[in-house]
């Protein structure tokens, strides 16, 4: 903001214009703050521009920062930034700017609100996937009063609206020009004043780290996945928390496949990765490989051996292996340059004597932090790599790859988690030496956090491998494995997840998180919107008649969702019988009344038993009138016709039965055969129209998402349990 050719804006200091502040930073487009006490609270922002150009009102300063934007990028792209994927939704976000106008302090503003309410209820943004400037306009016009926050407190109604404000709030960008200039104080005030509200703290986790060497605005941070498996919760943190600190700092965040280990890598772990990406809805500036740089990294190599800094070396793996553990330098240690130089390009051509070899970099043998004990740094690998084919023969290790590759991309802070602390000191070493061989490589700063463990949990890429290829899940996307995709997959909101998340805060304390939370902060997001079924079990099931029921069937129209209109509407069928759970049957005695949700009371008249004292039937009397107020059980129930719907319900258990594994573990030992429980259902009618990722509650059961349908070629609608944050132990143990 202190550009002298920026333009200013100009606005009055009662009347602050939060979206346009947000999106000039969110944009990275400079613009000079220029509050004047002197205009009335009523007077339109103005974008002055030097000379004497003036842009007026606030539809019109977004629309140009994001073209602004577009054009100082120099992206040729159909749309700017923030204004959605394609035409369509571009032209939606020009209805939202030009309609957020309209969401100001009297008596429209609360049905205003609720018919945004309303229409937010299946969305997490209002125009798309991410997000929007849509969402900036309509974030900033709610900021700006405080009559909103009275609203929704008093107003059920808003209760989506409340859920997308605080959601598009938390991002850095808003949230600090929120802090900075809003009426609110939503978090606790940081050490840093530089950062502001951004930096965090109360429910999302501080981050005020002092980053090293951290500048405003030049700080690039990067997110650098293997592509050898799907993208799990621990990656998800990674992923996260790069964006969040790249973001606090105003800068940028590069992703990075680590590729250079063509045994275990895909190309379908890479398209998942980037899938997962764009569900968590990361911002970065570019993807890039470390395959992109084999030619610079053996062109290094070459210029190390040179120098002296690396040797070739022969020696067997059990013996290089027992040599690092004891300190003792290998016999290939003293090779001349010249030697290791011919070796390097025989390893390069993949000849039976370069694959004999491996290059190690001379650090310390003697030192007693063992990463630094001459690692590996160059190995060979016959395998065809997924991207490049069979072009190379042998390949980087990460160790030599991510230093050079970081300081050659930019990268200014390298986040780490703190399993990885020992081994700073071996990449800062590498990195010197490659500095001294390659002029004008930068020095990369490392940071480390927290890595995310949760109990009965393994995050391990080798064992969650193990669990995929031993067919003890369906897949990577199992909705027992904690991978992005099976957790989304079980009914996990990916709002919850980033909430969750950015809520550990950057942390460098380790500790062992329990399920309950991540799924209780997802039931708040469910609850209020999910439709309500009813299902009975399959088996265990009781006909009770009713005696004064309808002689033929009745049908009556009832809402899906109580406190929820947008959830539409169902069919309630009625008969003389129905069907109750087996355990209800055995929970009622003869005389008591009960509720039939949704009906009405009954009276339990007679239990009729077999010999062997089991319940076959039940006969009751409606008694509508009762109060279902003084009625101990209500009961779920569904009329005895041919339209039920048959369901299969999935119930999961963790994959392991230790709440943390140790080293000495014998983890086969430790796995949990039997983490899946499946029952027989019938549903009611309604259930027929449900579609594959529906999100219902089973009243009385519990939450469910929808995996399976006949529209997907099942023969059943097969429905997995959602976690509610309450259940402490986990079915199918």
């Amino acid at each position: 903001m202190g550009d002298a050719t920026a333009p200013s804006l100009v606005y009055s200091e009662r009347a602050v214009p939060f979206a346009l502040l947000a999106a000039a930073d969110l944009l990275k487009v400079s613009v000079e703050a220029k509050p004047d006490a002197k205009l009335n609270k009523d007077a339109a922002p103005e974008l002055v521009f030097p000379g004497s150009t003036t842009l007026t009102g606030a539809p019109t300063i977004l629309r140009y920062l994001a073209r602004a934007s577009h054009e100082q990028a120099g992206v040729v792209a159909p749309l700017p930034p923030l204004f959605g994927r394609d035409a369509l939704e571009a032209a939606q976000v020009d209805a939202w700017i030009d309609r957020a106008g309209a969401l100001v302090p009297g008596l429209g503003l609360e049905p205003l609100a609720e018919a945004v309410s309303a229409y937010l209820a299946p969305r997490t943004f209002l125009v798309g996937r991410a997000l929007t400037l849509a969402d900036v306009a309509v974030w900033g016009a709610l900021e700006a009063t405080l009559q909103w926050d009275k609203l929704r407190k008093a107003n059920a109604k808003l209760v989506h609206l409340g859920r997308w404000f605080d959601h598009v709030g938390a991002t850095p960008a808003l949230r600090a020009v929120s802090e900075a200039l809003g009426p609110r104080r939503r978090f606790s005030t940081p050490k840093n004043g530089e950062l502001g509200a951004a930096a965090g703290g109360g429910a999302t986790g501080s981050f005020d780290i002092g980053l090293q060497g951290a500048e405003m605005g030049r700080v690039v941070t990067r997110f650098p996945p293997e592509p050898s498996g799907y993208l799990h919760i621990g990656h998800a943190k990674a992923a996260l928390l790069n964006q969040h600190i790249a973001d606090l700092y105003r800068g940028r965040m590069l992703v990075r496949f680590d590729d250079t280990n063509p045994s275990k890598e895909r190309d379908e772990y890479t398209q998942s990765i980037i899938a997962d990406m764009g569900r968590l809805g990361l911002r970065y500036e570019r993807i890039t490989y470390t395959s992109d740089y084999f030619e610079e990294l053996a062109e290094c190599a070459r210029r190390m051996i040179a120098s002296g800094a690396l040797y070739a070396d022969d020696t067997p793996v059990e013996l290089m292996r027992e040599e690092r553990m004891a300190g003792t330098p290998s016999a290939r240690r003293d090779r001349p340059a010249a030697e290791t130089a011919a070796i390097f390009a025989e390893m390069l051509a993949g000849s039976a004597e370069g694959a004999r070899h491996c290059l190690r970099v001379r650090l310390d043998m003697s030192a007693p932090n063992k990463a630094l004990r001459d690692p590996v740094v160059y190995r060979c690998n016959a395998q065809p790599h997924w991207r490049t084919g069979e072009r190379y023969k042998c390949y980087p290790t990460y160790d030599f790859a991510c230093p050079f590759v970081d300081a050659l991309e930019g990268v200014t802070h390298a986040l780490r988690t703190s399993e990885y602390k020992d081994r700073e000191a071996q990449f800062y070493r590498i990195l010197e030496l490659q500095q001294a061989v390659w002029p004008g490589l930068p020095q990369v700063v490392i940071w480390d956090y927290a890595r995310l463990a949760f109990i009965f949990t393994v995050l391990s890429k080798r064992k969650l491998t193990w669990f995929v290829e031993h067919g003890l899940v369906d897949g990577w996307d199992d909705p027992r494995m904690p991978t992005v995709q099976g957790i989304m997959r079980r009914g996990l909101k990916i709002e919850a997840l980033r909430e969750f998340i950015l809520g550990q805060g950057a942390s460098k304390n380790m500790t062992y998180q329990e399920w309950d939370k991540i799924w209780t902060i997802n039931k708040k997001l469910i609850d209020p919107v999910c439709p309500r079924h009813t299902a009975v079990d399959a088996s265990d099931r009781v006909p009770v008649v009713l005696t004064n029921g309808p002689a033929t069937l009745e049908t009556v129209t009832v809402p899906r969702h109580a406190k929820h209109p947008p959830a539409g509407t169902k069919t309630q069928q009625r008969t003389a019988r129905i069907w109750w759970d087996l355990a209800d049957a055995q929970s009622v005695a003869e005389g008591e009344e009960v509720t039939l949700m949704g009906w009405g009371n009954a009276i339990v008249r007679h239990i009729v038993r077999d010999e062997r004292d089991a319940i076959v039937e039940l006969r009751a009397e409606l008694h509508l009138e009762g109060d279902f107020k003084k009625t101990k059980l209500k009961l779920t129930w569904l009329a005895d016709t041919p339209d039920l719907v048959p369901l299969e319900l999935h119930h999961f258990g963790y994959l392991i039965t230790k709440k943390r594994l140790e080293e000495d573990d014998v983890f086969e030992d430790c796995v949990n055969r039997n983490s899946r429980t499946v029952a027989a259902a019938l549903g009611d009618c309604n259930m027929a129209r449900l579609d594959k990722g529906d999100v219902v509650q089973l009243e009385r059961r519990g939450y469910y998402i929808v995996d399976a349908t006949p529209a997907t070629g099942a023969d059943r609608v097969v429905l997995f349990n959602i976690p509610d944050g309450r259940t402490k132990n986990m079915p199918a143990m």
